[in-house]
């Protein structure tokens, strides 16, 4: 801020800021003269780098076209496999689906064929179970019959033959309608 300050100082102590005219006091000449003699000196010195500048930017450009190129075509061969992949995982989660469906249908088939066959064999043991007690039962009645009338026989007729030949025949005739 000091510095400043004397800039100030200094200019105002000289009259101010004042344009010089006199081309040889201000160097401009010189600096023309400088400026003419770096341009006929370096042109060909300057235009055979910027030549090579020139081609290398050119190669530079050219090489990260066909980079891109590259880059463009292997993006659109990875999206036409992504787009393939996606094709056949769909294919694979349908397959998939249809053979869950198959193996469900079959195990329900299956297990039908299972219930049905234990179904019948369950009724055919309880059929056959029935017919047994059902006999049982029958053999059971006929000999408490028997034993009533054999009791009431012997009662009735005492031990008498004719009690015995009715019994005999009262038994035979049971025996014939029940068998």
């Amino acid at each position: 801020m000091e510095n400043f300050d004397q800039i100030f100082t200094l200019l105002a102590q000289k009259e101010g800021i004042s344009l010089n005219l006199d081309i040889l006091e201000t160097g401009v000449l010189n600096i023309i003269t400088l400026v003419v003699i770096l341009i006929y000196v370096g042109r060909d010195f300057l235009g055979s780098i910027l030549e090579k500048r020139q081609k290398e930017i050119i190669r530079g450009v050219q090489d990260a076209e066909e980079r891109l190129n590259e880059a463009n075509r292997r993006l659109t061969e990875a999206q036409k496999q992504l787009t393939q992949a996606h094709v056949i995982i769909d294919e694979i989660k349908n397959e998939t689906i249809a053979a869950k469906k198959v193996l469900l249908e079959a195990d329900a088939d299956q297990s039908k064929k299972d219930l049905a066959t234990r179904f019948s064999r369950a009724l055919a043991t309880f059929r056959t179970k029935e017919q047994q007690i059902f006999l049982e039962v029958k053999q059971q009645i006929i000999l408490l019959v028997l034993k009533r009338t054999a009791a009431r026989a012997q009662q009735t007729f005492g031990p008498k033959k004719q009690a015995e030949a009715l019994i005999n025949e009262t038994i035979n005739k049971l025996e014939g309608e029940l068998l």
